[in-house]
């Protein structure tokens, strides 16, 4: 049987994306560098499918239908490199390779020149929904050539997330050129961090400040999820909130190691705003606060000797406090959004991506981590102003922050107050304030650099560049 696509790398995701394709009729040739994987996917969940195994990279090219297209789930860095090396001697030109790990956009550029000289195709595509979305349908953000996303479109398109009155719009597109697909992915993620960090902020301070249980909590989070905040983390949240361990017989949540793993994609993220001067100190915070919490160790016996403020009982209306938490954490994730969809289109700027920002809030809907309802509200946004600066000023965001305000204002103070750490909520206000400030105090800090380093300055009042004697050096 000549397979209609491969796929190399069997790990959670890999196996789940090998399964959902032939699930919508594709023949699947699967390859892992463990053996084992193979034959387990054989003998188990792939039994008795249309998935051909394949146990060196010569039987695997071998058994697929020309031009090949093969998806690589490895990995990302010097793996993926290891496999193309191994793979690409036994592949013709013309075939298509799709990476669809959470690859550099820069390694995706370069390995995209670098094949292309060699005859092959290859498509960087951003796949988001972990397990689930990979066996049930993700969001899939291609980049690479049009001409060879066309060939490999009708199945990826089969295989993703659709959304929809009829379910029938697919929450799968080509996005850009060479490193598109994977920095759109890259993105997402970031703005994923930010999310996570926000509903855990949340949750901090409706148990610190109010003292609420965890059952309580998910209650909470699933009367939040019939709303603005409809999504599905706050989804999940509420979930893991309402589940017991069978161990203890506590909540489950209470039970777990307060120390967060990260990958690669939020430190992209972060690095990538910094390169290009946009403004994300949201999606950073959320990075560091994972950092913060793998010191664990350092934290225990800080905890001992280093004070905070004296604990005090909550005075004021609770369901007054838990509505402004919940306005904080829109209005706060209203500017986690903005800072990422900002950073979308300084990248598109910079590498000449042309991305359709309402397009790409469209690709999120379905499958992905960050899906949620006012994705919708988006997409609105830049069909009405295709160059819209930030969703900051879009009048239907715009409204919602407003309305937000308070509450959120209110929920910052008393985290500062209660001696909580809420940095992704703190930075998301200062950029609030910062962005709607016509007057910042960078003035001083220019002159501060003008002063030690004569970096010149421009003044108000007239045009030019100046640059003053502040310390009379010059007599």
């Amino acid at each position: 049987m000549q397979a209609d696509i491969g796929l190399i790398g069997l790990a959670v995701m890999g196996e789940n994306l090998a399964l959902n394709m032939e699930s919508r009729g594709f023949a699947v040739a699967v390859h892992n560098r463990s053996v084992a994987k193979v034959d387990e996917l054989l003998s188990g969940r792939g039994m008795g499918r249309r998935i051909v195994g394949a146990r060196s990279i010569a039987e695997f090219a071998a058994s697929l239908g020309k031009p090949r297209r093969i998806v690589l789930m490895v990995k990302a860095g010097a793996a993926v490199d290891s496999v193309l090396q191994e793979l690409v001697p036994h592949l013709d030109p013309g075939d298509i390779l799709i990476d669809a790990g959470n690859s550099r956009w820069t390694d995706t550029i370069r390995r995209t020149r670098d094949l292309e000289a060699k005859g092959l195709r290859y498509l960087g595509v951003g796949v988001s929904g972990g397990e689930e979305g990979a066996l049930r349908g993700p969001s899939i953000m291609a980049g690479g050539t049009r001409e060879a996303w066309a060939e490999v479109e009708p199945i990826l398109t089969a295989i993703s997330a659709k959304v929809g009155p009829d379910s029938d719009i697919p929450c799968c597109a080509w996005v850009g050129p060479d490193g598109a697909g994977h920095y759109v992915k890259m993105v997402h993620n970031g703005i994923e961090y930010g999310d996570m960090q926000l509903i855990c902020e949340a949750y901090a301070l409706l148990s610190g400040v109010l003292g609420m249980s965890a059952p309580e909590m998910s209650r909470v989070f699933a009367e939040w999820n019939k709303g603005d905040l409809d999504s599905y983390l706050v989804e999940i949240s509420s979930e893991i909130l309402a589940t017991l361990d069978p161990d203890t017989g506590k909540p489950f949540v209470d039970v777990i190691l307060d120390k967060a793993g990260q990958k690669g994609t939020g430190v992209w993220t972060g690095q990538s705003a910094l390169e290009l001067g946009v403004p994300a100190p949201t999606l950073a915070e959320a990075v560091f606060a994972r950092s913060l919490s793998a010191l664990k160790t350092d934290r225990v016996a800080a905890s001992r000797i280093l004070p905070g403020p004296v604990a005090t009982e909550f005075v004021g209306d609770r369901e007054e406090f838990v509505a402004a938490v919940r306005d904080a954490l829109h209005a706060s994730k209203i500017c986690s959004y903005a800072q990422g969809f900002q950073l979308l289109a300084a990248a598109s700027a910079h590498h000449g991506w042309d991305l359709d920002l309402g397009r790409t809030a469209l690709l999120w809907r379905g499958g992905c981590i960050v899906r949620a309802r006012f994705l919708d509200d988006i997409f609105q946004a830049f069909l009405e102003d295709p160059s819209l600066p930030n969703l900051l000023v879009a009048p239907i965001f715009r409204e919602k922050v407003a309305k937000a305000q308070p509450g959120w204002r209110r929920v910052v103070g008393e985290a500062v107050r209660a001696g909580i750490p809420a940095p992704a909520f703190a930075s998301a206000l200062a950029y609030h304030d910062g962005y709607r400030s016509e007057r910042v105090s960078a003035n001083l800090l220019q002159a501060q650099r003008d002063y030690f380093g004569s970096h010149t300055f421009e003044r108000l009042d007239k045009p030019g560049i100046f640059h003053h004697d502040w310390a009379g050096l010059r007599g």
